[in-house]
């Protein structure tokens, strides 16, 4: 599987993305901020607690239609390194957590899932969906 980094990123986001409506690449971009938002959501959550559930939920949903399921995890490990543990019950739930995700960032580091914690509190309120 090819390495996903810096240097490729767009290539490889605009090789993977399907999406019947786009009539030019403002739409395309509007899909990519998705992942800045997401990381921010997460990030909120680290800081106050404060957990937007369904937020998180439509904006993975987006990602995961337009880009495919393999391709979105990638780029998904790729932009939000760091938030596994926070990410992770959201791709469980989906049905999206593969067992193991390769080649990501500048030394194609592999990610397995049972690597991986699951954020207490969070699963507790996805399980209440």
């Amino acid at each position: 599987m090819q390495q996903l980094d810096d240097t490729n990123f767009m290539l490889y986001a605009a090789a993977h993305y399907d999406n019947p409506q786009c009539y030019d690449t403002d739409e395309f971009y509007d899909d990519l901020k998705r992942f800045k938002y997401l990381k921010r959501l997460l990030n909120r959550y680290k800081e106050t607690g404060e957990l937007k559930e369904r937020l998180i939920l439509n904006h993975l949903t987006v990602i995961y239609n337009v880009f495919g399921s393999t391709p979105a995890t990638r780029l998904l490990f790729f932009k939000l390194e760091g938030y596994y543990n926070l990410l992770k019950p959201f791709l469980v739930l989906m049905g999206h957590m593969p067992d193991k995700v390769e080649n990501i960032g500048p030394f194609g580091k592999t990610y397995r899932d049972v690597d991986i914690e699951m954020e207490d509190r969070i699963v507790r309120v996805l399980r209440k969906i």
